[in-house]
């Protein structure tokens, strides 16, 4: 499934933050995220993942296509690592979180509690997620937030085999992953300043 965007333009708290952006996200194929803090990368993430609407533009071939870790970890602190793992396998019926747990080296930990976890073990469960979603579209948020070295080498690898299968992936990251990706720098497309005089913008 291919991801296409065409002149998009969102908001974060009513002011525009990007506008005229245009891409497409192909099958078997990373595209990495760049650009300053502040500038609306989490913003972009969240209108593609469908969390928010878009001010203006297309988003094609993202319906029940996308799969998205954002900040949060998004897991049950009073869950195991398997019940968690177990919780989502079953919203998307997917039989199996054996690979998930293995990707992360989880195995060790499926029966403690989540809540139990460190900040990075909690940080592989969450991106553990996304192995039991079956979705072909990764929406990534700076995963690698919390990882040691070989916690960010279980996240590319787990990004390249994704890959490998006809998946693909949209990563907002500063860090160097190795990945074979192609760039989006938005710095480009920063929405132009509203005019002082627009009143009416200020209202919606």
């Amino acid at each position: 499934m291919t991801l296409i965007v065409t002149d998009l333009a969102i908001a974060r708290g009513g002011v525009p933050v990007l506008e005229g952006l245009s891409f497409r996200l192909e099958p078997g194929r990373a595209l990495v995220v760049r650009g300053p803090n502040g500038i609306g990368k989490t913003t972009l993430l969240r209108t593609l993942a469908g969390l928010q609407r878009p001010l203006a533009g297309q988003i094609a071939g993202a319906e029940d296509t996308i799969a998205y870790a954002g900040h949060s970890d998004g897991i049950k602190p009073t869950l195991s690592v398997t019940e968690n793992l177990t919780f989502w396998a079953r919203v998307f019926g997917v039989p199996d979180i054996a690979p998930a747990l293995a990707a992360y080296e989880l195995d060790d930990l499926a029966q403690r509690h989540a809540g139990n976890l460190s900040a990075g073990q909690k940080r592989r469960l969450g991106l553990a997620r996304l192995l039991v979603t079956g979705r072909p579209i990764w929406m990534l948020d700076e995963p690698t937030v919390s990882l040691d070295v070989a916690a960010v080498e279980m996240f590319a690898d787990a990004v390249r085999a994704h890959l490998a299968q006809g998946g693909s992936a949209l990563i907002a990251t500063h860090i160097e992953l190795g990945l074979d990706a192609d760039l989006l720098d938005v710095g480009p497309f920063r929405a132009k300043p509203r005019a002082v005089d627009d009143f009416d913008g200020d209202f919606l």
